[in-house]
C-alpha cells in the first residue's frame, strides 16, 4: 500500500505541473486590461504602464509563469490586484466556507441517494422504483441555479424557514450558521443526491443478481441483513467512484450557489476574480481547487482498500 501510494503522488506532480501552465496561460488570456480595474478607465498610458510594472504584467508570459510558479512553490501565490491583499490569506477566509459547503451536501446527498437507490433495487419494477427514478431523473436536469432560486422562494420567502442569503461564521453564531448553509447545501446536494442514486440502484442490481446473494438467502438470512451486508458493502465501491469523480462538479456547483446564495466561499472568489481581471485570485482559487480534486481521488483510491480488502492485493 505505501508503494501505491508513493506512486499515486509521483503521479499528481506532473499534472499539477500541467495544471499550473494551463491555469496561467488561461487567466493571462482573458480580454481587458487588469489596470482598468486597477485604476480606472481614466488613468493614463503612463499610469497604466507603472502599474503593469508595479505588479509584474509587463514581463513575457513565459518569464512571469516561472517566477509566479517558483513562488507559489514556496507558498506565495501574490497578491491581489484589486485589494492588494495576499492571496493566501483570501483563500484562508474562503476556502473554509466552500469546505463546509462541499460537507453538507455530499453529507444530504449520501443521507438521501443512498437509501433510496437501495431502495429501488431492492423494489425493482414496483412503485418505489418508479418513483425513485423519476425523482432522480429531475434532480439531474435541474440546474444549480434554477433550483436555489426555488430554494429561496418556497423556504425562504413563502415559509421563513431559512434566510435567503448571506453567511454567519459558525464561531460566532452556531444556530445562525448552520441556518444560512442549509438553503446552499440542498441546491448542491439535491443535485448530487439524483446521481448517487443513479449509480446506487445500478450498483445493487449488478451485486443483487450474483450467486452469492442467492446463496444467502437460501440459509435463511433476513432480507435486511443479506441486502445491507453482503449486497450494499459490494455495491459501494462504485459509488464511492462516482463522489470522489464528482468533487471537480461539486466545487462547479459550488461557484453558481456562492453566487446565488452571496455566500463568500471560493466560488464567489473565483467568479468576483474574472469578472475584475484579477489575475492572482484566479490561479489561487483554481490552483487550490485542482489540488483538492487530485487529494480527493487520491482518499478515494485509499478507500477501496477498505471497503474490499481484496483490492489491497
Amino acid at each position: 500500500m505505501r508503494r501505491v501510494l508513493t506512486g499515486r503522488l509521483a503521479q499528481m506532480l506532473p499534472v499539477m505541473l500541467i495544471v499550473t501552465v494551463v491555469i496561467f496561460a488561461l487567466t493571462n488570456l482573458l480580454p481587458g486590461d487588469p489596470t482598468v480595474t486597477i485604476l480606472g478607465e481614466q488613468a493614463t498610458a503612463e499610469q497604466r504602464a507603472r502599474a503593469r510594472a508595479d505588479f509584474g504584467l509587463d514581463g513575457p508570459i513565459p518569464v512571469r509563469y516561472v517566477t509566479w510558479l517558483a513562488r507559489a512553490a514556496q507558498g506565495d501565490l501574490g497578491r491581489s490586484l484589486r485589494s492588494n491583499e495576499p492571496v493566501v490569506h483570501m483563500l484562508r477566509s474562503r476556502v473554509p466556507v466552500t469546505l463546509e459547503l462541499a460537507t453538507f451536501s455530499i453529507l444530504i446527498a449520501v443521507l438521501i441517494g443512498l437509501p433510496a437507490g437501495v431502495l429501488s433495487a431492492r423494489f425493482r419494477g414496483g412503485w418505489v422504483d418508479v418513483v425513485v427514478t423519476v425523482i432522480s431523473l429531475c434532480g439531474m436536469a435541474v440546474p444549480y441555479f434554477w433550483l436555489g432560486v426555488l430554494l429561496i422562494l418556497a423556504l425562504a420567502v413563502g415559509l421563513g424557514l431559512f434566510p435567503p442569503s448571506g453567511y454567519v461564521a459558525f464561531s460566532l453564531d452556531p444556530l445562525g450558521n448552520l441556518r444560512h448553509i442549509v438553503l446552499p447545501a440542498l441546491t448542491i446536494g439535491l443535485s448530487f443526491a439524483a446521481l448517487v442514486m443513479r449509480q446506487t440502484r445500478a450498483a445493487m442490481l449488478q451485486v443483487l443478481s450474483q450467486d452469492y446473494i442467492r446463496t444467502a438467502r437460501a440459509k435463511g438470512l433476513r432480507e435486511r441483513r443479506v441486502v445491507m451486508h453482503h449486497g450494499l458493502r459490494n455495491a459501494l465501491i462504485p459509488v464511492v467512484t462516482v463522489i470522489g469523480l464528482q468533487i471537480g462538479g461539486l466545487f462547479g456547483g459550488a461557484v453558481v450557489t456562492e453566487t446565488v446564495f452571496a455566500l463568500p466561499g471560493l466560488g464567489r472568489m473565483l467568479v468576483e476574480g474574472i469578472f475584475q481581471r484579477d489575475f492572482p485570485a484566479v490561479q489561487g482559487a483554481v490552483l487550490f481547487i485542482v489540488t483538492a480534486v487530485l487529494v480527493v481521488n487520491l482518499l478515494t483510491d485509499l478507500l477501496y482498500a477498505v471497503l474490499d480488502p481484496r483490492v489491497k492485493s
